[in-house]
């Protein structure tokens, strides 16, 4: 039986940051596969106009889950998914690990969840001006993407540095298979 990775879909989620993981994450040899949750069972359009039928709401999720994904938009700004919180504080509680890109990092960071770990997210005033509550600053790095005690964040233009921490934390590949994989994402065929 597969291992669920389940990842947190809304209205106007952005479908993109997702994208590299899921497909590596659903091949068949894996030992996982992906599931999507949501807070109601309602058909949810991403920012790229995919209609998407959520597996789960926020009532019914398996407590089994092997990884949680929280992506981005715009509704992370509006408070529009804090009914997702229960479900992150059980993963954090139970040590399942939640991995945030984009505007998600910034509701982990308004909720306490990055006050005392190392983490990225969009721009570090950006974060404090998103997440009042935040008192993480002295943690935030300057990078794509950073993984600390079971908690992965990563700014909006980190999908595929989102995806190898991912990738790692979980041992999806050998580390060089997933280099050679980032590389290649990454440069494409050509260089120039």
């Amino acid at each position: 039986m597969k291992k669920e990775v389940l990842v947190f879909i809304f209205n106007g989620y952005a479908d993109w940051e997702s994208a590299y993981i899921c497909s590596e994450l659903n091949e068949a040899e894996t030992d996982y596969i992906v599931k999507t949750l949501s807070l109601d069972k309602e058909p949810k359009i991403s920012m790229g106009g995919f209609r998407i039928i959520p597996d789960y709401d926020v009532s019914d999720y398996p407590k089994n889950f092997s990884m949680l994904l929280l992506i981005g938009g715009y509704a992370w700004m509006k408070q529009k998914n804090n009914a997702i919180l229960p479900v992150v504080e059980y993963a954090v509680k139970h040590h399942i690990p939640v991995a945030a890109i984009c505007n998600a990092a910034n509701f982990m960071a308004e909720n306490g969840y990055l006050d005392n770990i190392r983490h990225s997210g969009n721009m570090l005033e950006y974060m404090k001006s998103q997440a009042p509550h935040y008192k993480g600053d002295i943690n935030f790095l300057e990078k794509q993407a950073v993984c600390d005690s079971d908690i992965i964040t990563a700014n909006g233009t980190a999908s595929l540095e989102f995806a190898r921490e991912i990738m790692l934390y979980l041992k999806l590949k050998p580390v060089e298979k997933i280099d050679e994989w980032y590389k290649f994402n990454k440069l494409g065929f050509y260089k120039k």
